[in-house]
């Protein structure tokens, strides 16, 4: 299993991707977007060993697409960060303590994110499971807590 992962985050870095090709890319990632502009503070993570889905539409080709995706937002002020996982199995979104924000914002590109309330969780267990993303080849981490992005646990 490879440590490669695309990941898109800045407006000049969308297309081609850039690549985390080791758990100090994670690092280098994490502080790129605690110093970048704060309507760039989220960046999406596919893993290269996991499998494409192919659209069908018929009498043309298949389109691949990734069948999960890794966000990842940090916010430079309150040293916290969120994640949101998606795959087949649903959207998931990390589960922070009572006492963080209520509908934070991220941005991806420029591009607003507004997440569920109380998702925010300590930057060092943000690090952690996009290591864990990128180690297990790209199953959702279990280090973190996690509930459903859209639906009251």
């Amino acid at each position: 299993m490879s440590l490669r992962a695309e990941v898109r985050y800045r407006r000049g870095r969308i297309e081609p991707p850039d690549h985390l090709d080791s758990l100090e890319d994670v690092d280098v990632l994490i502080d790129e977007l605690l110093a970048g502009p704060v309507n760039e503070n989220l960046a999406q993570i596919i893993h290269l060993d996991r499998e494409s889905i192919v659209l069908r539409d018929p009498g043309r080709p298949g389109t691949e697409i990734p069948d999960h995706e890794l966000q990842v937002g940090v916010d430079r002020e309150l040293q916290v960060g969120v994640l949101l996982f998606i795959d087949r199995s649903g959207n998931f979104v990390t589960a922070g303590p009572e006492s963080s924000r209520n509908a934070p914002e991220y941005y991806l590109a420029g591009h607003w994110t507004q997440f569920r309330d109380q998702v925010e969780i300590p930057l060092d267990l943000v690090r952690e499971a996009v290591k864990e993303f990128l180690s297990s080849g790209g199953q959702r981490p279990t280090c973190v807590p996690w509930k459903n992005q859209y639906l009251d646990d």
